[in-house]
């Protein structure tokens, strides 16, 4: 099936085209016509399968009309859980509109809000936001009674992030007649529970089995000994001629720490997490997409919205706290069809971490040993022995004791007569 077969319009027809747009993605096929058709959707696909575009096309094609002039109201919100994402999608619906005039924005935390004020009043159509800055704005007066179009995209991310209640007080204020879009990369209990409360009859679409991992992806899993992952990882990229590396780490203490020992071993590498500026990380990333840097380390904040052309390798350095997350980080290789390598470097402290992971993507991800770092399998050994003990402790037996009988109560009998009186 073609897009035009979609029945999109000439000009999106023509972006698309020239963005190298061929055929459309499973989510695409399903999702543009159930947009164009006003229907609500809870859609669940892969990460790398091209969501963006089957929500975005269909609502430019519906605001095609845009009313121009200051002071017009927003007909389309879109959020996200990170800055990241929203400037993805920014930059996403300027190429896919580029032939059309519309005007969005990008609202998000950490930037001036009175700026942000001001660029409403020019008059915007779409609104790409994060949840708590939106509120923000609504809060100060922002009109959003002729939303037409309310999107929450990567709601699972969004809800392990905490923003539950930002939604839930911006969804009552929009407008009675509107569209919702809910997508998300995973499945869990909390995004069905938000989808009731948001959604009205959708269309449920869902490409692929829930929380996989796309089959482009090839996953192998290293063992190491946990001192020696840096030294493996830098191995790994100079042994392979990795050109371009997204390396991700739990936490920020850990990428910070891996940031100065890649530095010593030459390789040049930036870092983005929750502790770096806004306008530091949008930077880093950038060099990173040109090329400038070779090794990108960050932590899970960046595992959504990271949208890099043909990233070949994406390396977890530790794994995720959350199972669910190696589904996210991995997405950001082997994107729109294309092939990449998810590797996993694995300690003994991560072996049981990693039986969850291939629970939830529902495969085995193979193990390996490379020749020089061969993990230290006393030790390894020793864990398994010390693991299998805890299981198998057994609690003592109690040993009963029987209570002595307790003895009839016999009534003392006194043995001097009771002298009788008058009373008697």
């Amino acid at each position: 099936m073609s897009f035009e077969k979609l029945g999109l319009i000439k000009p999106l027809l023509g972006a698309i085209g020239e963005l190298g747009y061929k055929e459309p993605t499973a989510i695409q096929k399903r999702a543009i016509p159930l947009v164009l058709a006003k229907s609500d959707i809870f859609a669940t696909a892969q990460t790398g399968t091209g969501k963006t575009a089957a929500f975005a096309l269909p609502i430019l094609q519906k605001l095609k009309n845009s009313q121009g002039g200051e002071d017009r109201a927003i007909r389309a919100v879109i959020l996200s859980p990170t800055r990241e994402l929203a400037i993805q999608i920014f930059e996403d619906i300027l190429g896919f509109s580029k032939h059309m005039s519309i005007d969005c924005v990008v609202l998000v935390g950490g930037k001036d809000i009175q700026m942000q004020q001001r660029a409403l009043k020019k008059g915007i159509d779409i609104v790409i936001a994060t949840p708590g800055r939106f509120l923000e704005l609504v809060e100060k007066g922002v009109n959003i009674s002729e939303i037409e179009f309310f999107v929450i995209d990567e709601a699972d991310r969004m809800l392990d992030m905490g923003f539950a209640k930002e939604i839930r007080k911006i969804h009552p204020l929009l407008p009675k007649r509107h569209q919702t879009l809910l997508f998300a990369a995973t499945y869990s209990e909390k995004v069905r529970k938000l989808s009731k409360l948001v959604l009205t009859k959708p269309a449920f679409i869902e490409t692929s089995k829930k929380n996989s991992t796309v089959d482009t992806i090839n996953q192998v899993a290293y063992m190491v000994d946990t001192a020696r992952k840096a030294e493996l990882l830098a191995y790994l990229i100079g042994s392979r001629n990795f050109k371009q590396v997204l390396v991700f780490t739990r936490t920020k203490v850990s990428a910070d720490a891996l940031f100065l020992e890649l530095q010593k071993d030459g390789l040049k590498c930036g870092i983005i997490h929750g502790d770096k500026t806004q306008a530091y990380r949008l930077k880093t990333l950038t060099q990173f997409k040109e090329g400038i840097i070779k090794v990108l380390i960050a932590t899970d904040i960046a595992s959504r919205g990271l949208d890099i052309e043909n990233l070949p390798y994406v390396i977890n350095y530790e794994l995720p706290a959350v199972a669910e997350d190696y589904v996210h980080r991995v997405g950001r290789t082997g994107r729109a069809g294309r092939d990449g390598e998810a590797i996993s470097l694995l300690d003994i402290y991560e072996k049981y971490d990693i039986r969850e992971i291939e629970r939830v993507i529902g495969m085995k991800i193979p193990q390996e040993i490379i020749a020089g770092f061969e993990p230290d399998l006393t030790i390894r050994r020793k864990d398994e022995v010390e693991f299998k003990a805890k299981s198998e402790y057994k609690k003592p037996e109690e040993k009963h004791f029987k209570k002595p009988a307790k003895k009839a109560f016999v009534k003392p009998t006194s043995k001097k007569k009771r002298k009788t009186t008058k009373r008697d």
